[in-house]
């Protein structure tokens, strides 16, 4: 079987979240309605903002995949974190609408929720955690920021279960004047939302806004840097993820008395072998230092 390639794996964890969403919103819509239990109906309005939100990572994937043009000298790598954004948006609407609907079942009075909507909680709870763990592997086999965070909406609604799954616990077990217990969990539920949606947005900003964050890959491209015969060390190194993949900028030394043509040919060199031995590098521009210190030293060695 041919090996996948980080975009096939992406697209096919986003049709799996896709699916599985559609498929839950449905299952607690039902379960809540009948079982009488709105933190169930709560969870199945996150899980249809999900499927949305599933499908604009699907899109964002795919467009950011396309190959680099006269516009898009680095590719379309970004529009990756402005599609993690708009998860994020989701995110916060349907936490919002959550707690709006939760206060207002507060203050009405009704009938507690049904014993057996427990069961199809803790079936949802263990698929949504299944979920997470498939799709977060997924988001680091292909590199990709939006499928984390969708990984994420599956980790928010399997915690939003289990908060709902002790409301009805607690509505049930304590009886009259606890009927609203399943409200307040989906109330708590959904601030858990907003507090994980800006850990889904800050990587995201800090993807855009170019921040300096891979200090173990830093580290791998100085140490395979100095691999390559005639690279006597390197100096500035900034990196920038865009999408699936980092584009590198590396200061590297080299004797200060080769000609103009062989430190050309040691920066080829030098970028096919980081290309070679690191994954999911980009575009790699080297500049070539000269090794004055070295060169001083000799001098000196020639003066003595």
């Amino acid at each position: 079987m041919a090996k996948l390639s980080k975009e096939e794996i992406a697209l096919r964890a986003s049709f799996f979240s896709i699916m599985s969403n559609a498929f839950l919103a449905l299952v607690k819509a039902l379960a809540g309605f009948f079982g009488n239990s709105y933190a169930l109906i709560a969870d199945a309005i996150e899980s249809t903002t999900d499927i949305f939100s599933s499908i604009l990572v699907l899109l964002g994937i795919k467009y950011s995949n396309r190959p680099a043009d006269e516009n898009h000298p680095y590719g379309h790598g970004k529009m990756e974190a402005l599609v993690t954004f708009l998860v994020v948006a989701f995110l916060v609407f349907s936490a919002s609408i959550i707690a709006y609907e939760s206060i207002q079942h507060i203050r009405t009075p009704h009938s507690a929720p049904k014993a057996w909507t427990l069961l199809v909680l803790a079936a949802i709870i263990l698929w949504k955690e299944v979920s997470y763990q498939i799709v977060i592997r997924k988001s680091k086999q292909s590199n990709s920021s939006s499928l984390k965070a969708d990984a994420w909406h599956h980790r928010s609604d399997a915690i939003s279960s289990i908060m709902a799954f002790i409301g009805i616990s607690i509505a049930l077990l304590f009886g009259e004047g606890y009927e609203s217990a399943d409200d307040w969990a989906a109330l708590l539920a959904s601030a858990f939302i907003l507090y994980n949606s800006y850990l889904i947005f800050r990587p995201a900003f800090g993807e855009i806004m170019d921040e300096h964050l891979y200090d173990d890959l830093l580290a791998d491209i100085r140490e395979k840097a100095l691999e390559v015969k005639g690279i006597k060390n390197t100096e500035k190194c900034f990196i920038r993820k865009a999408g699936m993949q980092y584009h590198v900028d590396l200061h590297a030394v080299v004797d200060a008395n080769i000609s103009v043509k062989a430190g050309h040919a040691l920066s080829h060199d030098l970028k096919d072998h980081l290309l070679a031995n690191i994954p999911d590098l980009g575009h790699v521009l080297i500049h070539i230092e000269p090794d004055e210190l070295g060169d001083k030293k000799q001098d000196a060695l020639e003066t003595m």
